[in-house]
């Protein structure tokens, strides 16, 4: 009840709004991987952006645009190489930036009409083999089709993945892995030979939990994003940015370790307050607009200020999203745009103040 209680305070906008002027550890920037031929463009981006704005965290959305030794098979051939990463490397090291490298794991497997690199290989993996890819997607569709999932009780899943997780970790010399799985919405699929009959909480939990002990081996940190953790049905968060299939129950099954990316692009909502009462590290996540994005950053430096001294550290910091693809970023954010405020590269501007 007290969990249903802060959630209902939270998305009422009940708890006073003021200024903290704390600084947060994390100050990060979500985008995907540069293209070779982008790679100069973007240090150059680092070393004259980033650091200047004390930018400390780099998640590199990289998936399968690396040429993968241990599956090549999985290899994107014009992805980035060992050699363009180890620049990257280097150029973070010499800027106190965190970088750490992201496969989107369990969901996010399909987009639109095209099955991604994974079960593109290894068709045995799809949770949902009966539900074909369309010529043309629309949403909604017949089959609830959003993006499909891999089956987390295959058992040859596991051995796949955690070898391109390793390698990536490796070359990116990271102590942390963001794994993505969010927008999960098919899971315990009733089709589905091992999962059918499954507890979809339980389902969601052990693939964290499973990913979080692989990478606790090395003494990597997992992240992942945190709208399946959040009950949509109590919040009102909506089926994007909350869970509707149940797997928000997980949030009481998955090691406290995890830092959570809470994710809200239209409304300052206040569930870094739930995550860290349920014990996690929470990192609050903006896209495009930027009035939304200093909301969130005056609320989260409000709660750390608030908080019991061990808590704190809890609210972890920001970190600006990218989903436009490096490319456009960078060209929004060089070039501008004077006919459009909500971009993400404005919002980039307005959460990171560039140092004087």
């Amino acid at each position: 009840m007290r969990t249903v209680a802060i959630l209902l305070l939270m998305i009422a906008g009940l708890v006073s709004a003021d200024r903290g002027a704390e600084t947060v550890p994390v100050r990060g920037l979500c985008i995907s991987a540069p293209a070779p031929g982008e790679l100069d463009r973007f240090i150059r981006f680092i070393k004259e952006e980033l650091a200047p704005r004390d930018v400390n965290t780099l998640v590199l959305m990289v998936d399968y645009a690396y040429q993968y030794k241990s599956h090549p098979e999985l290899a994107d051939p014009s992805g980035l190489s060992e050699q363009d990463v180890k620049r990257l490397v280097q150029v973070c090291r010499e800027n106190h930036i965190r970088l750490i490298p992201q496969i989107n794991l369990l969901g996010h497997q399909s987009w639109a009409e095209h099955t991604g690199k994974l079960l593109s290989v290894y068709p045995q993996f799809d949770e949902t083999p009966r539900i074909k890819m369309p010529e043309k997607y629309k949403w909604p569709n017949a089959d609830s089709l959003y993006c499909k999932s891999y089956c987390p009780l295959h058992p040859d899943i596991h051995k796949v993945i955690f070898d391109v997780v390793d390698e990536l970790c490796d070359v990116f010399e990271a102590d942390a892995f963001h794994a993505g799985m969010d927008e999960v919405f098919i899971i315990g699929d009733d089709s589905c030979p091992r999962c059918a009959g499954h507890d979809k909480a339980e389902l969601y939990a052990g693939e964290v939990n499973a990913i979080r002990n692989h990478l606790a081996e090395k003494n990597r940190q997992l992240w992942i994003w945190g709208d399946r953790l959040i009950d949509g049905h109590a919040t009102g968060a909506g089926m994007w940015e909350g869970s509707y299939n149940h797997t928000w129950k997980a949030v009481d099954m998955i090691n406290k370790d995890v830092v959570i990316c809470d994710w809200h692009y239209e409304k300052a909502f206040k569930t870094p307050v739930y995550f860290a009462d349920k014990g996690f590290h929470v990192v609050t996540c903006p896209w495009r607009k930027p009035d939304v994005a200093v909301k969130e950053a005056r609320m989260m430096k409000r709660f750390r200020r608030r908080a019991a001294e061990a808590d704190k550290d809890k609210y972890y910091g920001m970190m600006q999203t990218v989903w436009n693809g490096t490319d456009d970023f960078l060209n929004s954010f060089y070039n501008g745009d004077s006919n459009k405020k909500n971009t993400e590269a404005n919002c980039f501007r307005a959460l990171f103040k560039k140092s004087e």
